[in-house]
Order: C-alpha cells, then sequence, then structure tokens
C-alpha cells in the first residue's frame, strides 16, 4: 500500500498503482508517453497525465494493463 491504494513494486521501486472508487478502477504512473503512443488503444477510457480510469462495471482489461506493467518496467530498468 502506498498513498492508500495498492501499489505493484520491482526492485523496491513503484511501477504502477491501482485505486478501487464507486465508479471505476483507476491505474496510476502509466505514464503519459504510454498513454500517447497507445492512444488508440484507451479510447473509450477516461485519461489524464498518466491515469487511465476503467469503468468499475466492466471487466478489467488484463491484456492492456500487462502491457501497461511490462512498459512501465521496461522504463525502471532503462532508468537503472
Amino acid at each position: 500500500m502506498s498513498y492508500g491504494i495498492v501499489v505493484l513494486k520491482q526492485d523496491g521501486q513503484p511501477l504502477v498503482y491501482f485505486g478501487y472508487w464507486n465508479t471505476h478502477l483507476g491505474l496510476y504512473a502509466a505514464g503519459g508517453s504510454f498513454i500517447k503512443t497507445h492512444a488508440a488503444e484507451l479510447k473509450g477510457y477516461v485519461l489524464s497525465k498518466g491515469t487511465i480510469r476503467f469503468p468499475a462495471d466492466e471487466p478489467i482489461p488484463v491484456r492492456l494493463v500487462t502491457k501497461i506493467v511490462k512498459a512501465r518496467i521496461a522504463e525502471v530498468e532503462k532508468a537503472g
């Protein structure tokens, strides 16, 4: 837990945060570059700087979330 929400870490480095709210599941720290690069895949979701909101009444898009986490792993590894 960090900031009162769930955080996924690798080697102590935060990758993404998940928060469940009444109307959505928020995925935070996705990265603005990921959002910009994958705009077509993210169409239909509410977006802001590094945040993606998945509707609470729909299944979580597991493949998309996996892709986001893998992209964050690559960013963290590149940064060293």
